[in-house]
């Protein structure tokens, strides 16, 4: 296939990974907490899915990851799942409305910019230009929108969002799992975390 069809087709299902599979993600968070206690739908979700790829990615032939990389990816587990998807899922369940979520959830660009200054990436005015303007645009959707009747449920999307980014810049500068391994082993560890505080909650 030639490079300028293949472009556009790579570009199409970009958009679509983003639009359709990552933003339907809160409105399934949504429904499942009609039902489930949100961080056990949230904990047998990470865990389900951990272990299909787990066992993928083993029988393909991937080693079994070290202490180290055990250790590396229950800490980006915890910042990105336990408490980037976990706290979302509590502020749904505290009435903050998935399409709510999903905007705020996008000034992680801004928190991934701050926290690079601290392993000393610089930042151009260009990034700093469009980060200032996706704000403006996130402030304007979500001009009355329920987050004003929610306090906890707007604290607890921005911790979200500031685990998540502190998270992604963090795991750079780890000795991860190589390949999808690491999303694996996140996602268990991440499972597990939920789960036991679902169950501590619970028991309180």
């Amino acid at each position: 296939m030639p490079a300028s069809r293949r472009f556009p087709l790579l570009l199409i299902g970009a958009f679509f990974a983003l639009y359709v599979i990552w933003g339907s993600t809160y409105l399934a968070i949504r429904i499942g907490i009609e039902t489930w206690p949100p961080l056990m739908m949230a904990g047998v979700r990470f865990l389900i899915a951990g272990a299909i790829l787990f066992a993928f990615m083993r029988f393909r032939g991937a080693p079994m990851p070290s202490w180290q990389q055990w250790k590396a990816a229950g800490m980006i587990g915890f910042l990105l799942l336990a408490c980037g998807n976990g706290a979302v899922t509590l502020a749904e369940h505290a009435g903050v409305a998935s399409g709510v979520a999903a905007l705020a959830v996008a000034v992680v660009p801004l928190f991934t910019l701050l926290f690079g200054l601290m392993w000393g990436h610089r930042n151009t005015r260009l990034e700093w230009a469009g980060i200032v303007l996706g704000l403006i645009g996130i402030a304007l959707l979500n001009l009355g929108s329920n987050l004003q009747t929610s306090p906890m449920g707007a604290v607890l999307v921005i911790c979200a969002a500031a685990a998540w980014s502190f998270g992604s810049v963090w795991s750079r500068y780890l000795p991860l799992p190589p390949g999808p391994m690491a999303s694996a082993c996140e996602m268990l560890v991440a499972g597990a975390m939920m789960l036991v505080g679902s169950y501590s909650a619970a028991s309180a």
